[in-house]
Protein backbone atom coordinates (compact mmCIF):
# COMPACT_ATOMS: atom_id res chain seq x y z
CA UNK A 1 0.00 0.00 0.00
CA UNK A 2 1.46 3.74 -1.11
CA UNK A 3 1.33 6.31 1.61
CA UNK A 4 2.63 10.37 1.42
CA UNK A 5 4.06 11.27 4.52
CA UNK A 6 3.81 15.30 4.49
CA UNK A 7 6.21 17.32 6.39
CA UNK A 8 5.21 20.21 7.70
CA UNK A 9 6.91 22.61 9.82
CA UNK A 10 6.90 26.49 10.52
CA UNK A 11 9.63 28.13 8.04
CA UNK A 12 10.37 30.91 9.81
CA UNK A 13 11.08 28.98 13.20
CA UNK A 14 13.53 26.68 10.68
CA UNK A 15 15.12 29.30 9.26
CA UNK A 16 16.26 30.29 12.87
CA UNK A 17 17.66 26.55 13.37
CA UNK A 18 21.20 27.01 12.76
CA UNK A 19 22.82 25.71 9.79
CA UNK A 20 24.58 23.12 11.15
CA UNK A 21 21.70 21.73 12.70
CA UNK A 22 19.11 21.97 9.74
CA UNK A 23 21.77 20.11 7.40
CA UNK A 24 22.10 17.19 9.75
CA UNK A 25 18.33 17.19 9.42
CA UNK A 26 18.67 17.10 5.62
CA UNK A 27 21.45 14.55 6.15
CA UNK A 28 19.37 12.26 8.39
CA UNK A 29 16.08 12.56 5.86
CA UNK A 30 18.92 10.96 3.23
CA UNK A 31 19.60 8.30 5.45
CA UNK A 32 16.36 7.56 6.34
CA UNK A 33 15.37 6.97 2.29
CA UNK A 34 18.58 4.97 1.54
CA UNK A 35 17.15 2.57 4.90
CA UNK A 36 13.76 2.92 3.46
CA UNK A 37 14.82 1.94 -0.23
CA UNK A 38 17.13 -0.91 1.03
CA UNK A 39 14.03 -2.10 2.95
CA UNK A 40 11.68 -1.81 -0.56
CA UNK A 41 9.88 0.82 0.85
CA UNK A 42 11.17 4.20 -0.91
CA UNK A 43 9.70 5.49 -3.63
CA UNK A 44 9.89 9.12 -3.25
CA UNK A 45 11.35 12.27 -1.70
CA UNK A 46 12.18 15.34 -1.46
CA UNK A 47 12.23 18.44 0.27
CA UNK A 48 10.09 21.79 -1.02
CA UNK A 49 11.43 25.42 -2.03
CA UNK A 50 9.45 27.81 0.66
CA UNK A 51 5.72 28.23 0.82
CA UNK A 52 6.03 31.95 -0.49
CA UNK A 53 7.48 30.55 -3.97
CA UNK A 54 4.82 28.68 -5.03
CA UNK A 55 1.87 29.49 -7.78
CA UNK A 56 -1.76 28.67 -7.21
CA UNK A 57 -3.80 27.87 -10.22
CA UNK A 58 -7.78 27.68 -10.39
CA UNK A 59 -9.84 27.16 -13.32
CA UNK A 60 -12.80 29.30 -13.35
CA UNK A 61 -15.61 29.74 -16.12
CA UNK A 62 -12.94 28.06 -18.40
CA UNK A 63 -10.07 30.67 -17.68
CA UNK A 64 -7.06 29.97 -15.54
CA UNK A 65 -6.41 32.32 -12.19
CA UNK A 66 -2.76 32.18 -11.64
CA UNK A 67 -2.13 33.73 -8.32
CA UNK A 68 1.45 33.73 -6.17
CA UNK A 69 0.82 31.12 -3.00
CA UNK A 70 1.11 30.66 -0.47
CA UNK A 71 -2.61 29.09 -0.55
CA UNK A 72 -3.27 29.61 3.10
CA UNK A 73 -1.87 31.39 6.08
CA UNK A 74 -1.21 29.00 8.34
CA UNK A 75 1.82 28.11 11.34
CA UNK A 76 3.08 25.60 9.35
CA UNK A 77 3.58 25.14 5.78
CA UNK A 78 4.27 21.65 3.63
CA UNK A 79 7.62 21.69 3.90
CA UNK A 80 8.70 17.96 1.80
CA UNK A 81 7.28 14.39 1.45
CA UNK A 82 8.01 10.95 1.32
CA UNK A 83 6.14 8.26 -1.35
CA UNK A 84 6.71 5.53 0.24
CA UNK A 85 5.02 1.62 0.50
CA UNK A 86 4.41 0.05 3.86
CA UNK A 87 2.25 -2.73 4.83
CA UNK A 88 -0.18 -0.70 6.53
CA UNK A 89 -1.41 1.87 8.34
CA UNK A 90 0.91 1.17 11.57
CA UNK A 91 3.77 0.59 9.47
CA UNK A 92 3.09 3.71 7.79
CA UNK A 93 2.85 5.71 11.34
CA UNK A 94 6.13 3.74 12.45
CA UNK A 95 8.36 4.95 8.97
CA UNK A 96 7.15 8.21 9.85
CA UNK A 97 8.07 8.71 13.43
CA UNK A 98 11.56 8.38 11.55
CA UNK A 99 10.95 11.50 9.59
CA UNK A 100 13.40 13.86 10.94
CA UNK A 101 11.06 16.58 10.48
CA UNK A 102 8.39 15.20 13.14
CA UNK A 103 10.78 16.47 15.17
CA UNK A 104 10.51 20.06 14.51
CA UNK A 105 7.12 19.98 13.12
CA UNK A 106 4.10 17.51 11.72
CA UNK A 107 4.22 14.78 9.64
CA UNK A 108 0.88 13.75 7.67
CA UNK A 109 0.23 10.00 6.81
CA UNK A 110 -2.06 9.79 4.08
CA UNK A 111 -2.99 6.67 1.93
CA UNK A 112 -2.87 6.64 -1.87
CA UNK A 113 -5.45 5.77 -4.04
CA UNK A 114 -4.00 3.56 -6.10
CA UNK A 115 -6.25 3.65 -10.04
CA UNK A 116 -6.03 1.85 -13.36
CA UNK A 117 -5.19 3.74 -15.96
CA UNK A 118 -1.95 5.98 -15.01
CA UNK A 119 1.41 5.86 -16.37
CA UNK A 120 3.56 4.23 -14.06
CA UNK A 121 7.58 4.67 -13.66
CA UNK A 122 10.18 1.83 -12.75
CA UNK A 123 9.99 2.95 -8.94
CA UNK A 124 6.09 3.11 -8.88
Amino acid sequence: MKFMLIVHHDEEAFEKIEKEKRQQLLAESIELTHQLHAAGRYLSASPLHPAGTAVLVKVREGKPLVTDGPFIETREQIAGYFLINARDLNEAVSIAGRVPGARIGTVEVRPLIEITGLPQTEQC
